[in-house]
């Protein structure tokens, strides 16, 4: 959920000017999953621009007081959200840790990375949502420590129904900087694409694996 245009489009505007934020109609990527995408999002890119980033972790450290609270800890998302996360964590003066997509198959087997005590409130950093289940592995990992989870809040999301659902059927809370919708329009108000470009990329939102380049 956005709840501040302007912070969404300047969010937008800072990720396709560093090319965290690529957008190819003519020439698309494919993505690890098989698609064929005319976007690609690399956000940890964020982390080598220092003004960017730290717009980026100011924002981010505002939404979550703004949406959750001041929670008692930060979790980033391993491996994308671990940067930022603790950035975002230093911002508050809070506590940070992060959570691997399953535990390690050695040592102490952890899951979750720092130290975190049962009963304590976390809000979950992510970089970009996409269809959400590697978020919510995260956020099950937390709750399965017996943490309370306030929510989630990402740099970026596609909008992609499927990740609606999915932290809907969690009834996890998600709120993101900006998202593909504020995307486009930023775009096409920059002239970053053309409207028969547009058309091609909301065409591919609506139905991301079913598309055709051709």
């Amino acid at each position: 959920m956005i709840f501040n245009k302007n912070i969404a489009k300047k969010t937008a505007e800072v990720l396709l000017q560093i090319n965290a934020i690529k957008l190819s109609p003519q020439e698309p990527f494919t993505w690890a999953s098989g698609w064929k995408s005319p976007i690609y999002c690399d956000n940890r890119i964020v982390l080598s621009f220092p003004t960017i980033r730290n717009f980026v972790r100011e924002q981010m450290a505002e939404h979550i007081v703004a949406h959750y609270g001041k929670p008692d800890v930060i979790a980033g998302v391993a491996t994308g959200a671990i940067g930022i996360g603790a950035l975002v964590a230093e911002q508050l003066g809070l506590p940070f840790v992060y959570v691997r997509p399953e535990p390690k198959k050695h040592g102490r087997q952890n899951q979750i990375e720092g130290y975190i005590q049962k009963g304590q409130n976390v809000v979950v950093v992510e970089d970009l949502i996409s269809t959400g289940k590697s978020s919510l592995n995260a956020v099950n990992a937390l709750k399965d420590a017996e943490v309370n989870v306030k929510g989630m809040l990402a740099i970026f999301s596609y909008g992609f129904d499927a990740a609606n659902t999915n932290f809907k059927a969690a009834n996890v809370n998600l709120h993101t900087l900006s998202n593909y919708d504020n995307l486009l329009e930023q775009a096409l108000d920059t002239n970053y694409i053309n409207d028969k470009e547009l058309a091609t990329l909301s065409q591919w939102n609506a139905n991301p694996s079913e598309w055709n380049a051709n």
